[in-house]
C-alpha cells in the first residue's frame, strides 16, 4: 500500500524522562479518514506520545520522525501543529469558563474588520460551527454554564473551526454519561463520514468496538500490537491480553490470611457527581470487607473507585442520595470526616500532596494529627507523646529521615506515603480504606508498603485497597470487586481471579 493513504505515520518514536524510557521504538501509522483507537493502561505511555505528536514535547527533546501528510513534521509547539491541521481535545478541557463560546472559539483567532473585533460575524460563523457538532446553543452563553458533555462538543467545534484534519480524542467519554458518550461517538462517525481522520484513546473497549477501524495498543512504552479491525467486531480478548501480558515477578511478600467475621458492610450506596447533574457516580454499590481480610477495587480511571471511598469516608464527596452502612453488624450514620473517624474508619487518599499531608507540617505533627485527643492531657498537647509516637512510626516503618522535626516535604514519596500511614495508623482504625496506596512510589518501598498491609490484617483489620495496578491487587488482595461506570461489575476470589477475567469485567458493563 503506498504511504499517500497514512494521514500520519510515527516512527520509532523514543521520549526520555530522567531515569524513564516513556517511550521506546513506538510505531504509528494512521490511515487517512479513519477513527484509530490507542489503548493500554494507566501509565503506559499513550498521553506522551499524542503530546509529542502536537508538539507539547516539541521536536529534538524526542527521536524519531513524525511523517502526516506525506511529509516529515518538526512541530516546536502545539500552535505549529494546529497550523498544519492536527488538534487534540484533552480530558482536562481547556475552555475558559468566565468566556462566552464565541470568545473562546476564536480567542487568537479573531475577525478583525476596521481594527475591531467583528463580534456579529463571529457568532454567526460560531453558531455554523456549532450546528456541525450537533449543538443549537446560544453562542453568547459562558462556558461555565454547559455541562461537561456540551462543553467536550464546543472543544471539538473550535478544533473544526481550524481547518482540522486529524482530531486526537484523549479518553474523550470519561466525564461523560451514557447518552453524552453515545452522541460523541456518533459525532465521530459523522466526522469520519466527512474525510476527518481522528485518533481515540480510550479503555472503553465497547467504545472501540463501536467506532474504531484499527487498533493500536502500547505497553510500557512500545506498541505491542497494531491491527485493522472491522467497526462492530473487534476481539476484546486479544486487546485485554496485549494491554496486560506482562510477567509478574514475585514481588509480593509471602502472606497467610485468616478472615473474621464481616465487620464493615456498604448496601445500595448511591451518590451523584457534584459537577455533572445526574451523572451518578456510585450506582447502588454493596460490598463488605471482614476483620483481617484485604479487599480490593479494580477500575479504570474514572471508574468511580475514589469516588466510592472518598463520600463513604464521611461523605467528602458528591451528593449522597441514599443507602446504609454498617459497622460490626450496627448501621452507621457517617455524615462527617470526623464521624468516620470516630466510628474507626481511616482513608490514606491517592493524591497525598493535596489531600493527606499538610506541607508545611514537620513529620512529627503529621502523625499525630488526625487523632490529638490521645495525646491531650488536660485540654493541653503533650509534646513528649507527640514525639514519641512519632519516633514508634519512624522505627517501626523505616521512614528514612533524620528527624521526625524535619518537614515532609524533605522525604522520597515513598517515605511521604508511610507518614500519611503512620498518621492514620495513629488513630488505631478497624477500617483502613487504602487509594493507590502504593502509586508513584519505587519498587523496593512498595516492598515494604505491602509488609505493612499484611501486618496491619493480622492485627484484625479490615483493609480496602484500592489500585490501578491488577498484579498489585492479585498479589495482595484476599478478595477483588470491580467497578465500572459506577458499577460494581464482579466479586471473585483472588485465588480464581485473573488479569484478563479483572479486565474484562473492569471495561464492560455487564458480563
Amino acid at each position: 500500500m503506498e504511504n499517500n493513504s497514512f494521514i500520519l505515520q510515527m516512527k520509532g518514536i523514543t521520549k526520555e524522562f530522567p531515569g524513564v524510557k516513556a517511550l521506546d521504538d513506538v510505531n504509528l501509522s494512521v490511515k487517512t479518514g479513519t477513527i484509530h483507537a490507542i489503548c493500554g493502561e494507566n501509565g503506559a505511555g499513550k498521553s506522551t506520545l499524542m503530546k509529542v505528536l502536537s508538539g507539547v514535547y516539541p521536536y529534538g527533546t524526542y527521536d524519531g520522525a513524525i511523517i502526516f501528510g506525506g511529509q516529515e513534521m518538526k512541530f516546536r509547539n502545539i500552535k505549529e501543529s494546529e497550523h498544519a491541521g492536527i488538534a487534540i481535545i484533552h480530558q482536562e478541557l481547556t475552555m475558559i469558563p468566565e468566556l462566552s463560546i464565541t470568545e473562546n472559539i476564536f480567542m487568537g483567532n479573531e475577525i478583525i474588520k476596521h481594527g475591531m473585533v467583528d463580534w456579529a460575524e463571529e457568532k454567526r460563523r460560531t453558531y455554523e460551527i456549532l450546528k456541525k457538532v450537533g449543538l443549537s446553543i446560544n453562542p453568547d452563553i459562558l462556558i461555565k454554564h454547559l455541562g461537561v458533555g456540551q462543553q467536550q462538543l464546543v472543544e471539538i467545534a473550535k478544533a473544526l473551526s481550524k481547518n482540522v484534519k486529524l482530531l486526537i480524542l484523549d479518553e474523550p467519554t470519561s466525564a461523560l454519561n451514557e447518552a453524552d458518550s453515545a452522541n460523541l461517538l456518533e459525532l465521530m462517525l459523522d466526522l469520519k463520514n466527512k474525510g476527518i481522520t481522528c485518533i481515540m484513546i480510550s479503555h472503553k473497549l465497547n467504545e472501540i468496538a463501536a467506532v474504531s477501524d484499527a487498533v493500536t495498543v502500547i505497553r510500557d512504552g512500545h506498541t505491542v500490537e497494531s491491527y485493522d479491525v472491522e467497526a462492530g467486531k473487534v476481539d476484546e480478548d486479544k486487546i485485554i491480553k496485549a494491554m496486560v501480558g506482562r510477567s509478574i515477578e514475585n514481588r509480593y511478600p509471602e502472606h497467610e490470611s485468616n478472615p473474621g467475621e464481616v465487620i464493615f458492610e456498604v448496601e445500595d450506596w448511591c451518590v451523584e457527581d457534584p459537577d455533572v447533574e445526574g451523572r451518578m457516580v456510585c450506582k447502588n454499590a454493596s460490598f463488605n470487607v471482614r476483620a483481617g481480610e484485604i479487599v480490593g477495587f479494580a477500575g479504570l480511571m474514572g471508574a468511580g473507585r475514589t469516588e466510592l471511598m472518598r463520600s463513604i469516608f464521611g461523605r467528602n464527596y458528591g451528593i449522597y442520595h441514599k443507602g446504609t452502612i454498617k459497622i460490626k453488624g450496627r448501621e452507621v450514620k457517617l455524615t462527617s470526616v470526623e464521624s468516620a473517624i470516630k466510628n474507626g474508619i481511616a482513608y490514606v487518599p491517592e493524591d497525598r500532596k493535596n489531600l493527606g499531608l499538610n506541607l508545611l507540617d514537620s513529620i512529627r505533627k503529621t502523625v499525630v494529627a488526625a487523632n490529638l485527643d490521645k495525646i491531650t492531657k488536660n485540654g493541653l498537647l503533650d509534646l513528649n507523646d507527640e514525639k514519641k509516637a512519632a519516633e514508634e512510626y519512624r522505627t517501626s516503618l523505616k521512614i528514612k529521615t533524620s528527624s521526625v522535626d524535619r518537614g515532609v516535604t524533605t522525604l522520597s514519596g515513598g517515605n511521604q506515603q508511610k507518614v500519611v500511614l503512620s498518621k492514620w495508623m495513629f488513630t488505631e482504625p478497624d477500617i483502613l480504606i487504602l487509594d493507590e496506596p502504593t502509586r508513584g512510589i519505587d519498587v523496593g518501598a512498595k516492598y515494604e508498603i505491602y509488609k505493612l498491609i499484611h501486618q496491619l490484617a493480622d492485627e484484625g483489620k479490615a483493609v480496602i485497597l484500592v489500585s490501578s495496578e491488577l498484579p498489585e491487587l492479585l498479589g495482595m488482595a484476599d478478595r477483588i470487586y470491580t467497578i465500572f461506570e459506577g458499577t460494581i461489575t464482579g466479586e471473585i476470589d483472588s485465588s480464581e481471579a485473573s488479569q484478563e477475567g479483572l479486565m474484562k469485567r473492569m471495561t464492560i458493563t455487564s458480563n
